[in-house]
């Protein structure tokens, strides 16, 4: 039995920041419907579909004009619903897939016309790649152009650093490495690892999901410091998505634009905030 999730919230309304042009949503999901792309059994969460056009009116509220499609634990390497996504968003749009190291030449190059971009190895949910793997693909990343996105707990982050340092690919990291701020603080070994991996210059980093690691309300006060220190010192290797449609999440679901206007406050400069939305996601996705 699987938990069934709520729905994200679907109010509409305009970021009171100024939004640059070509703004990037690099990781929210698509979703269904469950009758056309079924779920694997062994999953752990049941959601409800999040179908391209309910997403599409969230990015034209705020001003997203492109965007980055997450491959979610639910589908495990069945990537048909992510890739007909990008092709029914109406807007330039690539996707992370979640495919068995195995998979052949001629299948990843069309998915890489599809818009693929890269691989994503999920610790955090049943559903995820083989980590030992992990070598095999990020060499095989690096020759494609494209980069392994990681979701992983904060613990992971510390065991695993020496391996991610030495890849021969990009990586990405979700939702900063989930970092708690009772942890302690800044000084935790995951975000000292996770400061270490960014100096390295081959890692990027996610403001995305604060309300699955803060212990406040929003607006998440206790993540300020910590995304005020990466601001400060990788302001070119951080990027912004909104996690739409928040799955598996058991809070008062948060709105979209609420979680875009974060970034008032995380990145006060606009010249920064352009960086994260538009900068980065083109050096990174190749748009």
């Amino acid at each position: 039995m699987t938990d069934l999730c709520a729905g994200p919230d679907l109010a509409l309304k305009a970021s009171r920041l100024v939004v640059p042009a070509l703004a990037t949503d690099t990781h929210f999901h698509v979703l269904g419907p469950a009758s056309r792309f079924p779920y694997i059994a062994d999953r752990e969460y049941t959601p409800p579909d999040a179908l391209p056009a309910s997403c599409r009116a969230q990015f034209d509220a705020i001003g997203i004009q492109r965007a980055v499609i997450i491959q979610p634990s639910v589908y495990g390497t069945d990537n048909r619903c992510a890739m007909d996504a990008a092709q029914a968003l109406g807007m330039p749009a690539r996707v992370i897939v979640v495919v068995p190291y195995e998979t052949p030449d001629a299948e990843m190059a069309r998915l890489h016309e599809g818009g693929a971009r890269g691989v994503r190895f999920i610790l955090a949910h049943r559903g995820g790649l083989p980590l030992h793997t992990l070598e095999s693909f990020s060499v095989r990343a690096k020759e494609m152009g494209w980069h392994i996105q990681l979701l992983l707990k904060s613990y992971d982050l510390v065991a695993l650093e020496s391996r991610l340092a030495r890849l021969a690919s990009d990586i990405v990291i979700d939702h900063m490495g989930f970092v708690k701020p009772t942890d302690g603080g800044l000084e935790q070994p995951a975000f000292q690892a996770l400061l270490r991996l960014l100096k390295g210059g081959k890692c990027w980093v996610k403001f995305t999901a604060s309300y699955r690691q803060s212990e406040c309300t929003p607006p998440y006060q206790d993540l300020l410091p910590f995304a005020h220190r990466l601001v400060q010192e990788h302001a070119d290797r951080i990027l912004w998505g909104s996690d739409w449609p928040h799955v598996a999440f058991k809070g008062k679901m948060p709105n979209t634009t609420d979680l875009f206007d974060l970034l008032g406050d995380w990145a006060p400069d606009a010249a920064v905030r352009k960086k994260i939305l538009v900068d980065n996601p083109s050096a990174l996705f190749d748009f």
